[in-house]
């Protein structure tokens, strides 16, 4: 079977963390489903991206797992493929089409782990950094890949921070605990990922395979505590 961009990024975050023992192409959804799931999740899920959401389900002791990407979203990604490239035409896409393979993976992964309050917020905020975190070094090794030096540049990371988290708008969610999870964790991943370009690839890995085991709470402290800690020397 041919690789796909889905599949090639499901096989690079499991290489990082951990198998996840099912194809999670077989969990997107199409428009007319999405409609439903949305209407099922309440009236914040209404202010929530249209191009692109992972649902989240328990029923009989499984989790149930909905990827939907929209038909435009797509279409980008066919247009200007980022394995040929990653450019200001198809870099907004990438990251949403990313995030919601990582949203999919670190749910289940934590559910295989025993992990049941799908639906509380903290469980939420931790995908939400994860992903944040996960796909600002997926961005990086795009980038990496296309440079003749193999070396990405002050510029490259200030561009990609620029569309990952300068772009973002918290703010103008009406909902209360939607725009404090954006707000929170957008700036958490923010600090996170500069701690992380100061590593070497070896320690960057081991770093975030521990960030990734923590929950929330203990990802926050850990971000928090970092800042305070001496700068680690460049590798």
């Amino acid at each position: 079977m041919n690789a796909t961009l889905f599949s090639d990024i499901q096989r690079l975050f499991e290489r990082t963390y951990a198998q996840v023992g099912i194809n999670l192409e077989d969990c997107l959804i199409d428009r007319p489903r999405c409609g439903q799931l949305s209407r099922a999740a309440g009236a914040a899920a209404r202010e929530l991206s249209e191009l692109a959401r992972t649902f989240l389900r328990r029923a009989d002791g499984h989790l149930h797992i909905g990827i939907y990407y929209s038909r435009w979203l797509i279409e980008q990604l066919e247009r200007n493929d980022p394995r040929k490239g990653l450019n200001d035409a198809n870099i907004r896409s990438l990251i949403a089409f990313v995030e919601e393979i990582n949203h999919a993976l670190h749910a289940a992964l934590q559910f295989q782990r025993g992990v049941r309050e799908i639906a509380s917020e903290d469980f939420a905020r931790n995908l939400e950094l994860q992903a944040q975190v996960d796909t600002y070094l997926v961005l990086l090794l795009f980038v990496t890949f296309f440079r003749k030096t193999q070396k990405v540049s002050r510029t490259d990371r200030r561009w990609l921070r620029f569309h990952l988290f300068a772009q973002q708008s918290p703010q103008a969610f009406a909902d209360h605990n939607l725009r404090g999870r954006y707000l929170e964790t957008g700036e958490l991943a923010a600090r996170y990922t500069r701690f992380l370009d100061a590593l070497n690839g070896a320690r960057r890995v081991d770093e975030i395979r521990i960030f990734h085991a923590l929950d929330y709470a203990a990802k926050k402290q850990r971000i928090l505590a970092l800042m305070d800690a001496p700068r680690p020397a460049e590798g």
